[in-house]
């Protein structure tokens, strides 16, 4: 378990900076990223350069949708860790193979669940 906690607070720290380079957090709500607008090409009247902005824009918010989810799983998975139920499945509470938590520490079920 101890491996699987050092991989998860690995994986918790690089999704962390990966947000920060792609978003920012929310002020009004911590736990919510915002995808980084592009600020050099949306001051611009050329409107291929605003498509393009626009559309990087979606692409980041994607990709930091996609971070935040995987954030908040490995997050869940530390605080199962601290409170004894890590590698337990949260639908039926059978063991979760340890060759499933090796390749996903924030596996939250059992592969019949999955």
């Amino acid at each position: 378990m101890e491996e699987n906690k050092t991989k998860l607070l690995q994986e918790e720290a690089r999704l962390e900076l990966e947000l920060t380079d792609l978003g920012y957090l929310n002020p009004a709500n911590p736990a919510d990223w915002t995808a980084k607008a592009d600020a050099n090409n949306m001051n611009t009247a050329d409107l291929n350069n605003l498509a393009d902005a626009d559309e990087e824009q979606n692409i980041n918010r994607a990709v930091v949708n996609e971070l935040e989810v995987r954030l908040q799983n490995v997050r869940n998975a530390l605080k199962r860790i601290e409170n004894g139920t890590y590698g337990k499945c949260t639908n039926c509470n059978k063991e979760i193979s340890t060759e499933r938590l090796a390749a996903n520490p924030a596996a939250n079920t059992c592969l019949d669940c999955a």
